[in-house]
């Protein structure tokens, strides 16, 4: 009888054998749980390398084609500037005017302003007394109309006011003078050689190659070659 005891005790029951199966099948289930989390984390934390470099290739796209439509207008702007607009067989495309050849293109003012010692101001008072629109081309212009303004470059400084004229003071006639094409650089010349002669303190510096007008020599406007501080040598 103890016998028979001791193996109905020994005997695992039916519940309990579900109870351990239930168990189980929980664990196992927890742990796919824990794993498909983990491979979640995963995925997330690796880095996306496919669609930035579809960006980059993107932008070096526009980019190349932003400069390709900057360089087609640029030359089509080139182009445009070199060939010229067929204004007629009347148009003149240059103009002699005080040994100075004038582009036709131009208007009056910025046209007459190619010759030396005429600006702006003296161009558009020489428009203003011939009675002529300033934005008239001076190819449009006849041959009447440029002989009335040579002779009005000829006769400046009788007619612009004493602010405009370029030579003030004549050393030999102590008159208002306006100067125009080489009789500038011929009068520049004469005048610093005579004030070499004189020996005038603005001659010298004329001759010396230095600043006639009070500027600073020190640091600024050296020339030659420049020469370190030379340390002397021991004697043995």
């Amino acid at each position: 009888m103890e016998d028979i005891s001791k193996s109905e005790k020994t005997k695992p029951d039916d519940s309990s054998k579900e109870i351990i199966e239930e168990k189980t099948s929980e664990q196992e289930t927890e742990e796919i749980k824990d794993e498909q989390v983990e491979e979640t984390i995963e995925a997330t934390d690796e880095p996306k390398e496919e669609p930035e470099q579809k960006t980059e290739e993107t932008d070096e796209k526009e980019v190349t084609q932003e400069k390709m439509k900057d360089s087609g207008k640029k030359e089509e702007k080139k182009e445009k500037s070199k060939k010229k607009v067929d204004r007629g067989k009347d148009f003149k495309y240059i103009v002699r005017l005080s040994n100075t050849d004038v582009d036709g293109e131009k208007n009056i003012v910025y046209g007459l302003t190619s010759i030396k010692g005429i600006g702006i101001h003296m161009a558009t008072l020489i428009a203003n007394e011939i009675g002529i629109d300033r934005y008239t081309k001076i190819g449009d212009l006849k041959d009447s109309q440029i002989e009335k303004i040579q002779e009005l470059i000829d006769k400046v400084s009788t007619m612009a006011p004493n602010w405009m004229l370029n030579h003030r003071k004549d050393l030999e006639t102590g008159e208002d003078i306006h100067l125009i094409g080489s009789d500038i650089d011929m009068r520049l010349r004469d005048e610093i050689n005579i004030l070499k002669k004189i020996r005038s303190y603005r001659g010298i510096r004329h001759e010396r190659g230095l600043r006639a007008r009070g500027q600073r020599t020190r640091a600024n406007n050296r020339r030659g070659l420049a020469l370190g501080v030379s340390k002397k040598r021991e004697s043995k």
